[in-house]
C-alpha cells in the first residue's frame, strides 16, 4: 500500500512530464509507421498528442486569459499548433506541443525543486507534543500549545515549539536553523526552538511562542514570500508579454495576404509563412528567461541560509555599492566579555575573583553575567552563599563578606587607584567598559570588558572591501567604543552616538552618494534604516521587528553569508542577461530567415522550443 502511494505521488509529481513525453511517443509511433497507418488513424494520433501534451499548457493559457483580461504566450503557441495542423502540417503542429509541454515540464520541476525547501522544512517540525498537566503528561496537537504551557521532550527527539528550557540539559542539534552541524549544549533558562532535536539529555520547556510564529514557521513564511514576489525583470516581461503577443498576432495576420498581393508570393506560401511566423515569433523563450533562473537563485541561497524575501530582493544584491552595519549583536557578539583582569600585588586572583562571582552570580546585569562566565572558564568556583548584596542604583553593587566590605562598580563611584591608573587609560583608550573590585578602602581588582568582534565580522568586511562595497558602521554607542570597533573590523567609516532616526538620514546620504545601499542590523532601532536602505538585511537572532522589516535574512548569523548572497545575485543577473539575449537573438535570426523563406516549419519549431528549453537549463544551473 506504502509502495503504491509513492507510486501514485511520484506521477502526480511529474504528470506534466509524463504527459509530454507520451505526447512525443505517439509522434514518434505516427512518423515511424506513416505509410502503414490509415490517414483517420494517423491523424487520430496526432489529435491525440495535440490534446494530452496540450491539455497542461492550453488550460493555463485559457484561465489566465479570462482572468487577466488578456493574451498570453501559451494562447500564441496554441493557435502556432492550430494554425499548423490547419495547413496540412499535423507532425509539426503536433513536435511543436511536444517540445512546449517538455519546457513547461522543466519549468514547472524547478518550481518543485524550489518548494522541496519548504517541504523538507516542514517535515522537520514534529506535530505532536508531551504536555505537562500536573505530574501527569498529555499528547496533543502542537497547534494547540498555548505560551506558558510545560511541555517534555526526551532525548532523540525534535522539540516541537519554541521556549526555554525549566529543567534539564542537553545538545541541541540546531543545523535545521543555523546550519551548523556541531551541537550547542543548552541547560536551563536557555533558548530552544522548533525543528532542532534534543540529543542526549530529556528536557521541560516553558513554550514562549504559538506554533504559527515559531522561528521554523518565520523561515517558511519567509521562503513562500520570496516564490511569489516577482522581480522587476520579470514584472516587466510579463507586461511586455502582454502587448508583443497582440502585434504578433496582427503581423500573423497581415503576412497571410499582403506578401501575396505585393510579392508575387502564392496565397499559401503567404499563409504557411504567416503560420511559421506565428510559430518563431513567440516569446516562449524571453518569458522563460526571468522565473527559472530567480527561483534557482532563491532555493540555492535559503540551503545556504540566507533568505531573500523576493525576487526583487535577489535582484538588486548584486547592485550594491555600500552596506551599512549596526554595531551590537551585527559586527559584534551583542554581549559584554571580560577582555582584562588584573589583579593588586598585595592580593592574589583566587581570593579576588570567587568573592566577585559570589556578589555577581545572581545579577541579571549582562556585566555581571560576563564577570561569572569568565569566573567559570578560569575554572573558579566559589563556595560563598546567601550573601546579601546591595544595589547601588546606576553605578554598583556592594555586600559585607567576613566584616569586610567589597564593593564592585564604575570607576566615578568606586574611586581610582594610582597602582591602576596607567593601565585604565589604556584600556578604556580601547574602547572597554572598566569595572573595579574594592575591599574596605584598598581597590584591588580591575575588569576591563567589551563587547567582541565577530571572528567572520572580520573575514566579511574584508571580502567585501574586496569587491569595491564601502563598508560604514552606525552605532548609538560613544565615539571611543565606535572608533575601536570599527578599527578591529576594519571597517571603512563609522558614526558614533547614532539614534535611529539618524540612522536613517545617514542611509539617505549614502543612497546619494552610492544610489544603492544595503543596511545590516538587529535591533528594533535598525528597522526604520532597514526599510529605508534599498537593500535590508536582519540577522536571525535578532528581535521580531528588524525580521520583519528586512528584505533578507542571515538565519546562521554569518556575514561573510552576504557575499555569497551578492555572488548568487550577480550570477542570477548574468544568466537572466544570458538568457534574454539569446532568446531574443534566436527570435530575430528565425523571423529574418522566415522572411528570406530559407525556414521550413520543422526547423521553425525546433529552433524556437529549442531555444526555450535551452534557456531554463540554463536557469536550473545556479541551483548546483
Amino acid at each position: 500500500m506504502l509502495t503504491e502511494t509513492k507510486i501514485t505521488k511520484k506521477i502526480s509529481e511529474h504528470k506534466e512530464l509524463i504527459a509530454a513525453l507520451f505526447s512525443g511517443l505517439l509522434i514518434a509511433i505516427a512518423w515511424t509507421f506513416e505509410n502503414h497507418l490509415s490517414d483517420a488513424l494517423w491523424v487520430t494520433l496526432h489529435l491525440v498528442a495535440f490534446v494530452i501534451g496540450g491539455y497542461a499548457k492550453a488550460k493555463e493559457g485559457i484561465t489566465e486569459t479570462i482572468r487577466n483580461k488578456d493574451l498570453n504566450v501559451e494562447m500564441l503557441m496554441i493557435f502556432a499548433a492550430i494554425g499548423a495542423a490547419a495547413i496540412g502540417y499535423w507532425t509539426e503542429g503536433a513536435i511543436l506541443i511536444f517540445i512546449f509541454a517538455l519546457s513547461g515540464a522543466l519549468e514547472t520541476y524547478t518550481m518543485n525543486k524550489s518548494n522541496k525547501e519548504i517541504s523538507s522544512l516542514m517535515k522537520l517540525q514534529p506535530e505532536e507534543a508531551l504536555r505537562m498537566n500536573g505530574d501527569q503528561k498529555e499528547m496533543v496537537t502542537v497547534s494547540s500549545l498555548q505560551i506558558g504551557d510545560m511541555i517534555y521532550v526526551r532525548a532523540g527527539e525534535r522539540i516541537p515549539a519554541d521556549g526555554i528550557i525549566s529543567r534539564g540539559a542537553t545538545s541541541i542539534d540546531e543545523s535545521a536553523i543555523t546550519g551548523e552541524s556541531i551541537p550547542v549544549r543548552k541547560t536551563e533558562n536557555e533558548e530552544v526552538f522548533a525543528g532542532t532535536v534534543a540529543l542526549d539529555g530529556s528536557i521541560y520547556i516553558e513554550i514562549t511562542k504559538a506554533a504559527n510564529q515559531t522561528l521554523f514557521q518565520k523561515i517558511i513564511q519567509m521562503i513562500q514570500s520570496a516564490q511569489d514576489e516577482k522581480s522587476p525583470s520579470q514584472l516587466f516581461i510579463e507586461k511586455f508579454e502582454g502587448a508583443y503577443v497582440k502585434i504578433v498576432l496582427i503581423v500573423v495576420v497581415l503576412m497571410m495576404f499582403i506578401p501575396h498581393l505585393l510579392f508575387d508570393w502564392t496565397l499559401q506560401e503567404s499563409i504557411y509563412r504567416a503560420m511559421i511566423l506565428l510559430v518563431v515569433a513567440s516569446p516562449c523563450a524571453l518569458v522563460a528567461s526571468i522565473m527559472p533562473a530567480t527561483l534557482s537563485a532563491i532555493s540555492k541561497s535559503a540551503r545556504a541560509g540566507v533568505l531573500f524575501k523576493g525576487g526583487v530582493h535577489i535582484e538588486n544584491m548584486g547592485h550594491i555599492h555600500a552596506i551599512a552595519f549596526d554595531k551590537t549583536g551585527t559586527l559584534t557578539k551583542g554581549k559584554p566579555e571580560v577582555t582584562d583582569f588584573h589583579v593588586h600585588p598585595d592580593h592574589k586572583q583566587e581570593d579576588v575573583l570567587p568573592i566577585a562571582m559570589a556578589m555577581e552570580q545572581d545579577s541579571t546585569h549582562p556585566l555581571a553575567y560576563a564577570i561569572v562566565t569568565f569566573g567559570k572558564q578560569q575554572q573558579i568556583g566559589t563556595s560563598l552563599q546567601d550573601i546579601q548584596v546591595s544595589t547601588l542604583t546606576g553605578n554598583g553593587i556592594s555586600a559585607v563578606i567576613e566584616d569586610e566590605t567589597w564593593e564592585i562598580g564604575k570607576p566615578d563611584y568606586i574611586g581610582y587607584e594610582a597602582d591602576f591608573e596607567d593601565i585604565t587609560k589604556q584600556l578604556a583608550s580601547e574602547g572597554k567598559t572598566i569595572v573595579y573590585v574594592k575591599k574596605g578602602q584598598q581597590i584591588v581588582a580591575l575588569f576591563a570588558l567589551k563587547d567582541t568582534v565577530r571572528k567572520d565580522s572580520i573575514q566579511a568586511i574584508k571580502l567585501l572591501k574586496q569587491h569595491g562595497i564601502h563598508t560604514v558602521m552606525l552605532t548609538g554607542d560613544h565615539d571611543l567604543t565606535a572608533k575601536a570597533i570599527a578599527e578591529e573590523a576594519g571597517i571603512d567609516e563609522y558614526v558614533a552616538n547614532c539614534l535611529p532616526h539618524e540612522k536613517v538620514e545617514e542611509i539617505k546620504k549614502l543612497k546619494g552618494k552610492y544610489q544603492h545601499v544595503c543596511m545590516v542590523g538587529d535591533g528594533i532601532n535598525d528597522g526604520p534604516a532597514l526599510a529605508t536602505a534599498n537593500i535590508g538585511i536582519a540577522m536571525g537572532e535578532g528581535t521580531d521587528v528588524a525580521l520583519e522589516t528586512a528584505d533578507v535574512v542571515l538565519m546562521k548569523n554569518n556575514l561573510s553569508k552576504i557575499t555569497n548572497a551578492i555572488h548568487t545575485s550577480q550570477k542570477m543577473n548574468r544568466v537572466v542577461k544570458q538568457n534574454i539575449f539569446f532568446s531574443l537573438a534566436v527570435i530575430a535570426i528565425l523571423i529574418a530567415s522566415n522572411f528570406l523563406q530559407i525556414l521550413d516549419m520543422p526547423l521553425g519549431v525546433i529552433g524556437h522550443e529549442g531555444s526555450t528549453i535551452l534557456v531554463i537549463l540554463n536557469g536550473l544551473r545556479l541551483l548546483k
